[in-house]
C-alpha cells in the first residue's frame, strides 16, 4: 500500500537522487566549483560590507568631531556648558573606533 504522506516521499526521493547525483563526476564538480566560488564571492562582499561601514563610521566621526570643535568654541565664549563638548568629543571618538576597527577587520579578511 503506498503511503500518502508527501514528506516521508520527498525525503526518500531526494536521499535516493543524492545518491545517484553524487557517483556522477560532472555533478561533484559543478558543486564543488560552485561552492568554492560561493565561498570566494562571499569573503569579497564581507570585506565590501566591513569596508563600506568603516567608511560610514569615519564619516560620522568627522561629523562629530566638526560638533565638539563647534562646542568647545561655544564653551570658550561661555554661551555652552562643558557637557555638550564632552558629549560631542565621546561621539566622535566612539565612532572614530567603530571605523578604524572595521577596516583592520577587513584587512585580516
Amino acid at each position: 500500500m503506498p503511503s500518502h504522506n508527501f514528506g516521508t516521499q520527498g525525503r526518500a526521493f531526494l536521499r535516493v537522487a543524492g545518491r545517484k547525483t553524487g557517483e556522477n563526476r560532472w555533478v561533484r564538480a559543478f558543486y564543488r566549483a560552485g561552492s568554492v566560488t560561493l565561498g570566494s564571492v562571499g569573503r569579497v562582499l564581507h570585506v565590501l560590507w566591513l569596508e563600506v561601514a568603516g567608511l560610514f563610521f569615519l564619516v560620522l566621526a568627522m561629523v562629530g568631531g566638526g560638533a565638539a570643535v563647534r562646542e568647545y568654541h561655544r564653551y570658550a565664549n561661555g554661551t555652552s556648558g562643558v557637557g555638550r563638548v564632552l558629549l560631542a568629543a565621546a561621539f566622535a571618538l566612539a565612532f572614530l573606533y567603530f571605523g578604524v576597527t572595521s577596516f583592520t577587520r577587513s584587512r585580516r579578511r
